[in-house]
């Protein structure tokens, strides 16, 4: 028999329109970075960008999104004087973060209902709500493991070469992890470099946390969930076992 009761959950509505609001703010504002980076990279090496003193190299930022010109005694990166666009993108991803966190948080919990910021809510909503949470971040999470460690799934041991034909000198794996998926090649010259981007090895890392909370969130809202059922009908059960016992 359904338990068909009602128990209290956390009004997280507003968490969550705010986690969408900042998520698209996220994309639209990263999006606009990513822009800005085209071809800094050869203006830079071409000296058309100026900077204090001389070009000692050129690289990538993962968040916010710019190219980065190294000179001698400072940096001058592709957002350049769009540097309010760059705040913004910090603090959309600060609210981002503590407003997913706190909704996923508070679904681990059951509090009674009559308070402001509890709404009544049945156990079959809790288990709905956690349990799209959880497909939604945990597939976030298998998207991006796929994108930063494919190369792994056809041999670790081999992943630096399964990306292209390199004839009789193809890059060695030197040492590799499953967890954040990366992996050291080392090419024939001797150099050395990551097999994945930096921040998109972190970024899957990071992506393994909101899941994770998500899936306690769900476990638990499935325990009680079978913890009211088998209560509901212990009682209907109960009079079928005392006449069984006055029978002779």
């Amino acid at each position: 028999m359904a338990d068909t009761r009602t128990y209290g959950g956390y009004r997280t509505g507003g968490l969550w329109a705010a986690v969408g609001i900042s998520f698209t703010a996220v994309l639209i504002g990263s999006g606009l970075a990513l822009f800005l980076m085209l071809e800094y990279d050869e203006r830079c090496s071409q000296g058309l960008v100026q900077g204090p003193g001389g070009l000692r190299g050129i690289r990538n930022q993962a968040f916010p999104p710019a190219t980065v010109c190294e000179f001698e005694r400072g940096e001058v990166s592709s957002l350049g004087n769009a540097w309010v666009l760059g705040a913004l993108l910090w603090v959309a991803l600060v609210v981002l973060v503590v407003c997913l966190f706190t909704a996923l948080v508070a679904d681990w919990f059951e509090p009674r209902p009559g308070d402001p910021l509890v709404e009544p809510r049945s156990r079959a909503e809790q288990v709905s709500r956690t349990g799209a949470a959880f497909f939604v971040t945990g597939s976030l999470f298998l998207l991006l493991y796929a994108l930063a460690g494919w190369e792994l799934f056809t041999g670790p041991s081999s992943a630096c070469s399964a990306s292209g034909d390199w004839g009789y000198h193809p890059p060695r794996t030197l040492e590799y992890s499953f967890f954040p998926p990366q992996a050291t090649c080392q090419y024939a010259s001797g150099t050395t470099e990551h097999l994945t981007s930096g921040w998109l090895s972190s970024l899957t890392a990071l992506s393994a946390l909101p899941a994770l909370v998500a899936g306690v969130g769900f476990a638990l809202a499935r325990r009680r969930r079978r913890g009211g059922e088998r209560r509901a009908a212990a009682p209907l059960s109960a009079p079928a076992e005392e006449r069984s016992r006055e029978l002779p």
